[in-house]
């Protein structure tokens, strides 16, 4: 049987139900979408951050975290990355989330939005964090409560405390280029990793050497739950994971690809770094290599 290593790092519906309450909880909701750019723009997509469908109806008590605008840089040419750990305290802060707190995080439709954001925390050196499993839909499929009330914490004191290495940029990835110890993961679609179709952050296909462990795979369509920790171990271990010095994951923007760190945590993964900008960057720099096939998806 395959060892959860981290099992607080996902909670159930019935759990969290069960907590509501609690003075110590903290509960935030993180939807972001990705709204089409037009033709001719320079950038992939606009995020939104889904303020409105919270505020229409979200699990009670929670809190929103505006993804796009109050925790990635407004100064960086790519979307979504990573705050300096001042400003990141000082929004965790503003939230109430500090020492003595827990915190749980969740998203609508995808996962990926609240994974990011216990990625970041997690970056800080914040270790009581938890992702909902599926997300709002499973907390709506199990007929849990919803309230439209606003939702807000007391201030508190986050203090950051960073873990140097776990987001890396594209001078650390391009030196890791032909390391045997270090494997690259993709988590975009098989058909965005091959660059069968146009891609919208620039060249089509992935850094050359990585391998595709794409997004979708780790959910359950039907339920919108992680899938069980066993069938991820062996995904991972058919991409040669276990061999591995090092995982490096990326995606398009940062996002998806810390679904895959989230599992690789919780399997006891140590050595694990997200490359923040991912194709957004990587793609539009003619300078670096993109390769496009299939060659590499399953290691």
């Amino acid at each position: 049987m395959v060892k959860d290593h981290h099992p607080d790092c996902l909670v159930s519906t019935g759990w969290l139900e069960a907590q509501l309450g609690d003075p110590a909880l903290r509960i935030f909701e993180c939807t972001t979408w990705l709204r089409p750019a037009e033709p001719g723009e320079t950038v992939p997509y606009h995020p939104e951050p889904g303020r409105a469908d919270y505020e229409q109806g979200h699990i009670p008590g929670a809190g929103f975290l505006d993804l796009p605008n109050e925790l990635s840089r407004q100064d960086a040419p790519v979307h979504f990355m990573m705050l300096p750990a001042e400003q990141f305290a000082a929004v965790m802060s503003r939230h109430g989330v500090g020492d003595g707190t827990r915190v749980v995080l969740y998203s609508r439709d995808r996962i990926m939005w609240a994974t990011r954001v216990w990625w970041m925390l997690h970056v800080m050196g914040f270790e009581e964090a938890a992702v909902l499993d599926g997300g709002f839909e499973a907390w709506q499929a199990d007929g849990r409560p919803v309230s439209s009330a606003p939702a807000a914490y007391p201030a508190a004191r986050f203090v950051a405390r960073p873990r140097p290495g776990l987001m890396v940029d594209k001078q650390t990835v391009a030196a890791a280029l032909g390391d045997a110890g270090t494997r690259l993961i993709n988590t975009l679609s098989e058909a965005d990793f091959e660059g069968a179709l146009p891609s919208r952050y620039g060249r089509p296909g992935h850094i050359p050497g990585s391998v595709n462990l794409p997004w979708p795979s780790l959910t359950q369509p039907e339920s919108n739950l992680l899938i069980p920790l066993e069938e991820a171990a062996d995904r991972l271990a058919a991409l040669g994971a276990p061999a591995a010095e090092r995982i490096v994951c990326y995606c398009g923007g940062g996002i998806s690809a810390t679904m895959g760190l989230f599992v690789l945590h919780r399997l006891g993964y140590d050595n694990l770094a997200l490359y923040d900008a991912s194709m957004a960057e990587w793609a539009r720099d003619a300078s670096l290599p993109v390769e496009r096939g299939a060659a590499g998806r399953k290691g």
